[in-house]
C-alpha cells in the first residue's frame, strides 16, 4: 500500500496551497485528490471553441490588499491589470454599481457636483435602523427604502431566495455605497489577473515533484487504498461526517453560456458584468468573459448568464443564525473526533471567502499546523 505524509482532499485554493507548502517547506510526499476531472477548483478557466478563456464557474476576479497572498502567488504567475466595473440595469438605464455619484444623478437626472451634496441625498432617504441586525437594515439605514428596492431587494431575493429581511445583515453590508465617482467594483490596491490565467497557476502551485494529483478521485474511493499521516479536508465539513446533524445549506448557481458575433472587435457588454436587479428578469448578472481576459479582437464573444439555484454544486453558504449554529456542531464534533484532520477553506469552515481571503487562511493553517506539531519535516 502507498504510503503519503498528507491527504490533501480538494485542488482548489485551500487546498493547493496547502500541499504546496506542506511539499516546498517539510519535504512531505502529498497526495491531492479532486472529485471533478480538473484543478484549481471554481477558479478553473479555459479556452472555448472560440479562443475565449471562459471561467467555468462564473467570473472570479482577483483582488487583494495582502501583501503577504500577492508574494506567494506571484512565484506562480505574472500579472495583468484589471479593474472590474459592474453596471446595473435600473429603470432602462444602465447605472454603475457600487452606487455612486454618478448612480444618484443618472437614476434622478440630478447635478450634485460634490461628495458632500451626495451624502446629503442619502441622508435624506435613510431610514433610522438602530438595531443592524439584516440585510434589509444594513441597506435602508445607508440609503433609504427606495434606492434599496431600486438595488438591492429584488437580485438579493434571486440570489438566496431569501427576502433581505431574512438575511444577517453582513450580506449586503460589505457592498459600500459612495459618495464620490469611483465606479471600480473593488478598491483594493492589488486589482489583477494571472496573465496565462487560474488553471495554469494552480498548475505551478502543483508542479513540485513530492505532489501526485489525481483529479476524478473522491475521497471515498482512496481512502482505504492509501496510507497517509495526515489528513487537509478542503470540501464541506457537513460532508465529512456524513451529515450526522443534517446538511448545512448552501446557495448553487447555473451558467448558461451564450455566443455572439462582435465582427468589428471589441466588446458586446458596456462592462464586464451587468447586474438584473429586477424580479422580473430570471438572471441575477451577465458577464463578458473576453474583458476579464482582455480579448478585445476576437469575431465571437462568450456570456455567461448566472441563475443562482438551491441544488447543485456548494457555491454560497447561507447566512442566517440557525446555519451557523448547525456548523457550530459539526466544528465541535471535529475539534473532539479528528485531531490528525486540518479544516480548511471555505466549504470546510462554512463561510464565503474571496479567492485572497482563502489563501491568506490556507497560508496561516500551514504555519499553524507546523507552531501545533500536527506535522513536520520528513526526516
Amino acid at each position: 500500500m502507498t504510503h503519503y505524509d498528507s491527504l490533501v482532499v480538494g485542488a482548489g485554493y485551500a487546498g493547493s496551497v496547502v500541499a504546496e507548502r506542506l511539499a516546498a517547506e517539510l519535504d512531505h510526499r502529498v497526495l491531492v485528490i479532486d472529485r471533478r476531472d480538473h484543478i484549481a477548483g471554481n477558479a478553473f478557466d479555459y479556452y472555448d471553441e472560440h479562443g475565449v478563456q471562459v471561467h467555468r464557474y462564473g467570473p472570479h476576479i482577483f483582488h487583494t490588499n495582502s501583501e503577504k497572498v500577492v508574494e506567494y502567488l506571484s512565484r506562480f504567475t505574472e500579472w495583468r491589470p484589471y479593474e472590474h466595473r459592474v453596471l446595473a440595469n435600473v429603470d432602462g438605464r444602465l447605472l454603475p454599481m457600487p452606487i455612486n455619484r454618478d448612480t444618484i444623478n443618472g437614476l434622478y437626472g440630478l447635478k450634485l457636483a460634490t461628495e458632500e451634496e451626495v451624502e446629503s441625498f442619502y441622508a435624506s432617504r435613510r431610514e433610522d435602523r438602530p438595531l443592524m441586525q439584516t440585510s434589509e437594515d444594513a441597506v435602508v439605514a445607508k440609503v433609504g427604502w427606495e434606492l434599496y428596492e431600486k438595488f438591492f431587494r429584488g437580485y438579493t431575493r434571486k440570489q438566496w431566495e431569501l427576502d433581505p429581511k431574512d438575511l444577517h445583515a453582513s450580506v449586503c453590508a460589505r457592498i459600500p455605497i459612495r459618495t464620490n465617482t469611483d465606479d471600480r467594483y473593488f478598491t483594493d490596491w492589488f486589482q489583477q489577473m494571472p496573465a496565462a490565467g487560474y488553471t495554469a497557476m494552480f498548475e505551478r502551485i502543483l508542479d513540485h515533484p513530492n505532489i501526485e494529483v489525481r483529479p476524478s478521485t473522491d475521497y471515498e474511493a482512496v481512502r482505504t487504498e492509501v496510507e497517509y499521516s495526515h489528513l487537509v479536508w478542503t470540501g464541506p465539513i457537513d460532508e465529512f461526517f456524513g451529515h450526522r446533524f443534517g446538511p448545512l445549506p448552501y446557495r448553487s448557481l447555473h451558467f448558461d453560456l451564450v455566443t455572439v458575433d462582435t465582427p468589428e472587435g471589441g466588446y458586446h457588454l458596456p462592462a464586464g458584468t451587468v447586474n438584473e436587479p429586477s424580479a422580473a428578469v430570471p438572471y441575477t448578472r451577465c458577464t463578458e468573459f473576453r474583458r476579464l481576459g482582455a480579448q478585445s479582437d476576437l469575431p465571437k464573444s462568450t456570456l455567461a448568464y448566472e441563475y443562482p439555484r438551491a441544488e447543485g454544486d456548494p457555491y454560497y453558504p447561507i447566512p442566517r443564525e440557525q446555519n451557523r449554529q448547525l456548523f457550530k456542531r459539526y466544528r465541535a464534533l471535529a475539534d473532539e473526533t479528528a485531531p490528525d484532520v486540518t479544516f480548511v477553506g471555505r466549504l470546510a469552515n462554512y463561510q464565503y471567502l474571496n479567492m485572497d481571503q482563502v489563501t491568506a487562511q490556507a497560508l496561516s493553517t500551514f504555519e499553524r499546523m507546523v507552531a501545533d506539531r500536527r506535522v513536520a519535516a520528513r526526516v
